[in-house]
């Protein structure tokens, strides 16, 4: 007498728990390298802003070279965003030039001095640096923008936790 056995219908699926692995590890995955590439955005942004704080340094000068002074230096477009022509909530970084002498002023303020400049590019992202830069060589970053201050050029600081660049 011969046994025969049935065999099962061979299935080319896959099965639940092999499924759930995958989804697994996708998301195990994507948990590390969300984050990652979060920060390399904000270091790129901030990278950006030190580029530009220097560029706007570099044209001040250019302008008391040619004018003896600072005054009527024009920032274009003012205030300058990063990254450029962002609108609304894409904004990222606000940059901003005052007169050293009173910050309250811009340097095209018929009252303004024009001796100095203060220079700040403030962070909409709360987990990034903001910048402050003065005609007087002081640069400082924090990552909390309310530290931030200068009503002068000789008295700007980025208070608690701020921190040369």
């Amino acid at each position: 007498m011969t046994t025969r056995f049935k065999k099962k219908p061979n299935n080319a699926g896959f099965t639940l728990i092999e499924l759930m692995v995958v989804v697994v590890i996708v998301a195990i995955i994507a948990a590390i390298a969300i984050p990652s590439y979060q920060e390399y955005v904000r270091r790129s942004l901030a990278s950006q802003a030190q580029q530009q704080i220097q560029q706007i340094s570099n044209s001040l000068e250019k302008n008391k070279a040619r004018n003896f002074n600072y005054l009527g230096f024009t920032l274009s477009p003012n205030p300058t965003v990063l990254p450029v022509g962002a609108t609304g909530a894409s904004i990222k970084y606000s940059i901003t030039v005052q007169d050293g002498a009173n910050t309250a002023r811009a340097l095209t303020d018929s009252s303004a001095a024009g001796q100095s400049w203060v220079i700040r590019a403030e962070s909409t992202d709360a987990k990034n640096f903001s910048y402050l830069m003065t005609s007087l060589g002081f640069r400082c970053k924090t990552k909390t923008t309310a530290n931030i201050s200068a009503t002068s050029v000789t008295n700007a600081t980025c208070g608690t936790g701020g921190e040369s660049w």
